[in-house]
């Protein structure tokens, strides 16, 4: 396990992310204990950097399909950090911990968990550094679905790193405003070997890509030269993914037209040039034909081999929508028109009506990678959230808390290597409601692999996987001192639209009682269950913690 080599990339990003904070911000420590998932008192001050270690007993009770049970102790360390300014902005959720196994090694694991995002101004109102970075554990099954929230000594354990930086421009000249934005992004999947179905047929997992976005728009308002706004935007997407050289690149220019009808409604409608292209090099094959497989599984690129094209587009796009503003709380914009060649639907709709509640669902159309996909997520995230953890774990299942309401970075989907057009909707939702927070998230993703002829993967090509999710938590203050916290999640994948699914569920709640200013008692019970058609059993766990946390 690469936990600590790439434990250091989430901390590199975390650390430009942190960079964010104000220099004169002044920290606040929080007076009560905190367990994971929420603070003691239930509310989230705007500037806190809360260092912390925490020392538990943890027992496993394997429920199906066989009756082991497992002690070790659970060591960790992590910072949780949330510091906002006039200008800046970053918010860091960072955990390392040691597992200790009692006669079985099987436990023994060093994991680095967490997520990180800020905003760093660079000149203020004008040029800014965005930065994030993710690490998460994740189990992966053997159709090649994943979910963020994996079983406990479950062997299909697999790791998941992404990270990225880069600047962004908001400013005006004269009438025109001017936006731009550019990103370079790392992503990794880590998994112990490849995978085998039932029906035998080898599934090549995600290994790496590095990513590269960039977009300038100018546009004038309505009403500063003529009665309707007008725009021109250029931009570019490619992802590098290290699974046989596979290329994807999404280049674009176009025209916007925002014509308004009344003071808080607009149609909006664009046109524009774009060239879309995907494509890979074939597998090093053995004297008989067959593709050859390196020491993890994966296919071995052959770098010899000439690139194949596996999808190729260009030509005209379009799109036509509503803009929706009805006052500062409320923001709709949707569009429906043709991209890579076929209909396009996309959108959002956000709604704040008060700091105690927040909703936002998306609608989302793009080509990408694996990496690609988990990047983007990462980068619409805002810099300042609350990470929701689970209680015995302490692993980040994806659901964040925030002003701006929360981000979901749990639909994982399929971990194939093939590059893919992937659609999909999320939503979450969140509300205060006196002593109790509560938090939900809910999506659908639907991924088509692209895939050139004549290559190793050429099987994928037009292969359909879906996932559907949900996970959501709550916190309850109890007095002055103490909180209950619990989550829970539901997971289901559909390998290639056929009866090969995937479903995951499971539940946890935790008590967190302050002993002394920083001293924190904590208890905490979980229960996961996984239910495989590519498995001939069903794997479940009960796992209980008592414990100890300490709050610098």
């Amino acid at each position: 396990m690469r936990a600590r080599s790439f434990g250091s990339l989430l901390l590199a990003a975390g650390l430009i992310a942190a960079a964010a904070a104000p220099a004169h911000a002044q920290v606040q420590s929080q007076s009560q204990g905190q367990g994971q998932g929420g603070n003691v008192q239930g509310q989230r001050a705007n500037r806190v950097v809360q260092p912390y270690i925490e020392v538990g007993q943890v027992v496993s009770a394997e429920l199906s399909p066989g009756d082991d049970v497992l002690t070790f102790t659970q060591i960790a360390a992590g910072v949780d950090l949330n510091v906002q300014g006039r200008n800046s902005g970053a918010a860091v959720s960072l955990r390392y911990e040691r597992n200790i196994g009692y006669g079985d090694d099987t436990v023994d694991a060093n994991t680095v968990s967490g997520i990180a995002r800020g905003t760093l101004a660079l000149v203020p109102n004008t040029l800014s550094l965005e930065a994030g970075g993710l690490a998460s554990r994740t189990r992966i099954d053997a159709g090649g679905g994943t979910t963020a929230n994996p079983l406990v000594r479950e062997n299909a354990e697999s790791r998941i790193y992404s990270a990225y930086a880069g600047p962004s421009l908001n400013t005006r000249v004269g009438v025109v405003d001017v936006q731009g934005v550019t990103r370079v992004g790392y992503n990794r999947f880590e998994a112990d070997d490849a995978l085998v179905t039932q029906q035998g047929a080898l599934v090549d997992v995600f290994d790496d890509s590095v990513t590269y976005l960039g977009q300038l728009r100018a546009g004038v308002r309505p009403g500063e030269l003529l009665p309707v706004g007008l725009a021109v935007t250029a931009g570019g997407f490619q992802e590098d993914i290290g699974n046989l050289d596979q290329r994807v690149r999404d280049l674009y220019v176009r025209g916007d037209v925002t014509v308004p009808l009344t003071r808080s409604l607009a149609l909006v409608g664009g046109a524009g040039y774009e060239d879309v292209e995907i494509s890979s090099r074939d597998a090093v094959r053995d004297a008989n034909g067959v593709p050859v497989r390196g020491p993890d599984g994966r296919f071995v690129t052959d770098a010899s081999a000439p690139r194949q094209i596996a999808f190729d587009v260009d030509g005209l796009l379009w799109d036509v929508g509503v803009l929706w503003r009805p006052s500062s709380r409320t923001n709709l914009q949707a569009a429906v028109g043709r991209r890579y060649d076929s209909t396009t639907y996309y959108g959002n709709f956000t709604y704040v009506p008060s700091q105690r509640s927040a909703f936002a669902v998306s609608a989302y159309d793009g080509v990408s990678g694996f990496g690609g996909a988990l990047g983007n997520s990462l980068a619409a995230l805002s810099s300042d959230f609350e990470a929701i953890r689970n209680p015995v774990t302490g692993d980040f299942g994806g659901l964040v808390s925030g002003t701006e309401g929360q981000a979901l970075i749990g639909g994982l989907g399929s971990a194939r290597s093939a590059a893919f057009r992937g659609r999909g909707v999320r939503a979450s939702y969140q509300r205060t409601m006196g002593r109790t927070v509560a938090a939900i998230g809910a999506g659908y993703d639907r991924r088509t692999f692209i895939a050139a002829t004549g290559t190793v993967l050429a099987p994928l090509n037009g292969v359909t996987d879906e996932s559907y999710y949900v996970t959501g938590g709550l916190t309850r203050e109890i007095g002055r001192s103490a909180n209950i916290t619990t989550n829970a999640y539901v997971n289901w994948f559909d390998a290639a639209g056929d009866t090969n699914t995937v479903t995951a569920v499971g539940a946890s709640a935790a008590y967190n009682q302050s002993i002394t200013q920083r001293l924190v008692g904590r208890a905490a019970i979980a229960v996961d269950y996984f239910d495989s058609e590519f498995t001939a059993q069903d794997f479940a766990f009960a796992t209980a913690l008592v414990g100890l946390r300490y709050n610098f």
